[in-house]
């Protein structure tokens, strides 16, 4: 139950204020002097204090400057009578939270209790969320200056607690798999497991029983019985990244597995109920999609519940400059000595194009922090610039080029560093179209995405 003070020399008001507030669940405390208000305020521990702006004693802005100043913690909501407006937004530059005007119904000043106790608790979850993936490489999803990315962080904040499926969009490398870890250990569930699967990185025929399990005998190789990844994330949370992939015939048996908790291991005749909270995440505009009849409408009615999409960096450019010093701090961290960027670094970074988005960032901080001994990162430390005519998603990462006369190694080294090579150069080609770099490979689309995956080409 939140306390509430109430600071008004009126006896009528601060009786029916008291009556009111009661019965909305809070617990009330009135005083009709603002210096007696004051040093209660100071002494006792209050969630929201309602106070004055025209007092005789002492007025509601002095009171708010002398509690803030004594790092008072409650939200304080000034009450002014006609005419007192303008006294009541300087108490909000001095640090209130909102004003209410008289005469004011009884309705009014309770929601506006519950909007000030709503951005207090958002406020709380948000720094939670950040507190606890401060240490992680995850922690790059929740540094949010620009407007779009606070509005992702909001509605982390409120769905983190409940059991809804959420549909996290966006490109690839703009952090959705971080959101979804975001969501689940904000929430009830945050001491079970987090499984998180890409579904274009599985090929078809073994996407079933990676999913569901599988019994012994009941395919080739299935020599025991064999959990699949909803009964692993049993009392947690599963996120299927990529889920635009998922297969017409799997699409049907996803919809029943959410309409009714349970699963069927391939080649078993019972079913199994899990307890699992699931998430989706695509890069693909599922409701275009769906109006193709490649992804079924009454799945992706039960996915998009509630939605959550993250822009591309280059729309979001608030974000570069403390993703970048986050990403060089950490990096430094690793590396045993201080990394810091130019202030002429800081401009090359960004006004750069970021096709591959955050982890396009993150990677060019950390080739430029290997490469150099330097504790302050320069433009040139970075290479070359970003190439200006790649399509979202391709990357111009030295990580996935193969440099010439470079020994990679063992033969399977050699192997891979010359995949990744082609891969890259292939989606350069085609402009980042995907299916037609995997025309050009001579591949399919699936195994194109899972070699993408493996070698981390953005």
């Amino acid at each position: 139950m939140s306390r509430v003070l109430v600071v008004d020399d009126e006896p009528g008001l601060r009786q029916s204020l008291g009556l009111l507030l009661s019965d909305a669940g809070y617990d009330v405390v009135a005083e009709g002097n603002g210096v007696r208000a004051l040093e209660r305020a100071r002494a006792e521990l209050f969630d929201l204090i309602l106070c004055d702006v025209r007092m005789a004693d002492m007025d509601g802005l002095a009171f708010l400057r002398a509690y803030k100043s004594g790092g008072g913690p409650a939200l304080v909501i000034m009450m002014s009578a006609y005419g007192g407006e303008e006294a009541a937004l300087a108490a909000m530059k001095e640090g209130a939270y909102d004003y209410v005007a008289k005469p004011f119904r009884p309705d009014e000043v309770v929601l506006t209790l519950r909007k000030a106790e709503e951005r207090e608790r958002l406020g709380h979850t948000i720094a939670t969320l950040r507190a606890q993936l401060d240490s992680s490489p995850a922690a790059r999803a929740l540094i949010a200056e620009s407007p779009a990315m606070r509005q992702a962080l909001d509605i982390v904040a409120r769905v983190a607690a409940h059991r809804t499926t959420v549909l996290i969009t966006g490109e690839r490398g703009t952090g959705k798999e971080v959101i979804a870890q975001a969501i689940h250990r904000a929430g009830p569930r945050a001491g079970g497991p987090f499984v998180a699967v890409n579904c274009a990185a599985i090929p078809e025929n073994l996407l079933e029983s990676e999913l569901f399990g599988s019994v012994k005998g009941a395919f080739t190789g299935a020599s025991g019985d064999r959990p699949g990844l909803f009964e692993q994330a049993d009392g947690g949370t599963l996120l299927l990244d990529e889920i635009g992939e998922l297969p017409l015939p799997l699409q049907a048996k996803l919809l029943r597995v959410l309409q009714e908790s349970e699963i069927r291991r391939v080649g078993d005749q019972k079913t199994r109920r899990v307890d699992v909270r699931l998430l989706a995440a695509t890069a693909k505009d599922l409701a275009a999609e769906a109006a193709a009849g490649r992804f079924r409408h009454d799945l992706f009615d039960r996915l998009n519940v509630v939605a959550i999409h993250l822009p591309p960096l280059a729309e979001r450019r608030d974000d570069i400059v403390p993703l970048a010093r986050h990403f060089a701090l950490q990096l430094g961290r690793r590396l045993g000595h201080d990394l810091e960027l130019s202030e002429a670094a800081v401009a090359w970074l960004r006004e750069q194009p970021w096709p591959g988005n955050v982890r396009a960032l993150e990677h060019a901080i950390e080739r430029a922090a290997v490469l150099t001994d330097k504790e302050l990162l320069e433009p040139a430390d970075f290479g070359l610039p970003l190439h200006p005519g790649l399509a979202p998603g391709v990357s111009t990462s030295p990580t996935a080029t193969l440099t010439p006369g470079a020994s990679p190694g063992t033969l399977r080294e050699a192997v891979e560093a010359a995949e990744r090579q082609a891969i890259t150069a292939a989606l350069v080609e085609a402009g980042g179209n995907r299916r037609a770099a995997a025309k050009r490979l001579g591949v399919s689309l699936r195994t194109l995405f899972y070699k993408m995956d493996r070698y981390g080409v953005d």
